[in-house]
């Protein structure tokens, strides 16, 4: 199978699992959204900084070295897994002794146990990285679509069940347990491979040396994307940080998952390309003009009818969410582009840039949120639009450097989508506000979009964009 042909096949499986297991896990959070306060969401959206950063340090960044290490072995693979085994076991010691100052910092004792339970996840977690390094690496995306959805869909079911009857915040504990458990089992029953007692000290220095720097511009990014997390829920309400967790999940549906399903096959793919900066350079363009032509148009028609979706999908408690939706769905346009500049620094083997970066993003976003502060969260969250906009120049500057794809040129690329986008977004809010503003809610969502898909489909065809022609190769020629 050639590289266009497992790019393409990856794209497909990939999508379903990113598509199939969100709806099921989109689905799961409307249901528990109508049965839990906002305040149950803001209460687990605390201890989910903590384990977003433990997570982080279970990583290492040493799945990222195996997938760019073009000849493991068995000693990659064994040394690694037993690295990451010890890790998760000793990081849970560490959350487990550190819950009850998380619980102090936000004066919420149902903290520390909430904390110790949901850190098991860790020692699971801990279990798989290797599997599924090994089915990215061998672009086998279909066994990922069919561990995933099963294990969401019976953990979603539980959460619901839980939420039911009344277990409140631990419902939300309970459902990740079943479905990360699910989700391990599943990974060991498809896998073939077993770890041998053995553990390569050189191996495991090459790979730390590379993956260290890798973990720490993921702590970093990981621990400043959660600042406003932090921030909201020392400063205000429980229920105030619950409305932007909503708002936030909902602004990831399109944004992460159309992103996280490319990222998964392009960078392995630009791997396979890292010593041909023409091909890898032809790639890249392709995938981003792709990412941004689907991207910003679910973003843009988002934005618009943030109303009616969200008390339509959330009801009406939930409407105070929805100018932080908007806010956030604007800044995270972005962010596909963020993340596929620096996977071309990955697969250059610069994890050093890598970090230089993101130290130097880390400080612009702390400038701008001591500047966004007095403002209020509709001002933390303005700045996190400023902070897109900024780092897009930043992120880009290496990628020109190595690959001559400038961020001229990659601006140039992404405007005539983003500008038909928001024209299309323009024209369908002004026939929302005169003509349907006052309709039933589902029925104004279904006139809205199909409006919004006229207009914009339209555009695009009679401007003949080249995002057509790109669907058509990879859709026609693999």
């Amino acid at each position: 199978m050639s590289l266009k042909q497992q790019a393409f096949t990856g794209v497909v499986w990939t999508f379903a699992e990113q598509f199939g297991s969100q709806i099921v896990g989109f689905l799961t959070s409307l249901a528990l959204a109508r049965l839990l306060l906002p305040s149950d969401f803001g209460t687990i959206a605390l201890f989910g900084v903590v384990m977003a950063i433990a997570k982080v340090f279970l990583d290492s960044g040493l799945v990222g070295s195996l997938i760019r290490t073009t000849d493991a072995d068995e000693r990659d693979y064994s040394t690694v897994f037993w690295f990451n085994l010890l890790a998760g076991t000793i990081l849970y010691g560490v959350v487990f002794f550190v819950a009850p100052l998380v619980s102090e910092f936000y004066t919420l004792p149902l903290l520390t146990p909430l904390i110790r339970v949901y850190a098991i996840i860790l020692i699971i977690d801990s279990l798989v990285a290797v599997q599924g390094v090994q089915f990215v690496k061998n672009l086998d995306f279909k066994t990922n679509f069919k561990i995933q959805l099963p294990s969401i869909l019976v953990g979603g079911i539980a959460g619901i069940s839980f939420a039911y009857f009344g277990f409140g915040a631990w419902s939300l504990v309970y459902a990740s347990l079943i479905q990360n458990m699910l989700y391990t089992l599943q990974y060991w029953l498809y896998s073939t491979w077993r770890p041998s007692f053995l553990f390569d000290k050189a191996k495991f220095k090459y790979h730390f040396t590379f993956g260290s720097r890798l973990m720490l511009s993921s702590l970093l990014d990981v621990t400043f994307n959660n600042i406003y997390t932090i921030l909201i829920g020392k400063k205000y309400s429980t229920a105030e940080l619950g409305y932007y967790n909503r708002a936030d999940s909902l602004k990831q549906l399109p944004v992460n998952n159309i992103s996280n399903a490319l990222n998964k096959v392009s960078f392995p793919l630009f791997a396979k390309m890292s010593h041909d900066d023409i091909l890898l350079k032809e790639a890249y363009r392709k995938i981003l003009s792709i990412v941004i032509f689907v991207i910003a148009p679910i973003i843009a028609f988002m934005v618009v009818s943030a109303e009616p979706l969200i008390r339509f999908l959330l009801t009406d408690k939930w409407l105070p969410a929805v100018p932080y939706f908007q806010i956030l769905a604007i800044a995270g346009v972005l962010y596909p582009i963020h993340a596929y500049n620096l996977n071309v620094l990955q697969v250059k083997g610069r994890s050093d840039l890598f970090l230089k970066l993101e130290i130097f993003k880390k400080i612009l976003v702390v400038l701008v949120v001591l500047a966004s502060l007095p403002f209020g969260i509709l001002g933390l969250l303005w700045g996190q639009v400023i902070t897109s906009i900024l780092a897009l120049f930043i992120n880009t500057y290496y990628t020109g450097k190595f690959i001559k794809y400038t961020v001229f040129s990659q601006v140039r690329d992404l405007v005539p989508s983003l500008l038909i986008a928001s024209f299309c977004a323009l024209a369908v809010y002004l026939i929302d506000r005169f003509y349907i503003g006052n309709s039933i809610d589902l029925i104004r969502l279904c006139i809205l979009l199909l409006l919004y898909t006229f207009f914009y489909l339209g555009i695009v065809l009679l401007t003949k964009g080249k995002e057509i022609g790109i669907l058509k190769e990879l859709i026609f020629k693999r």
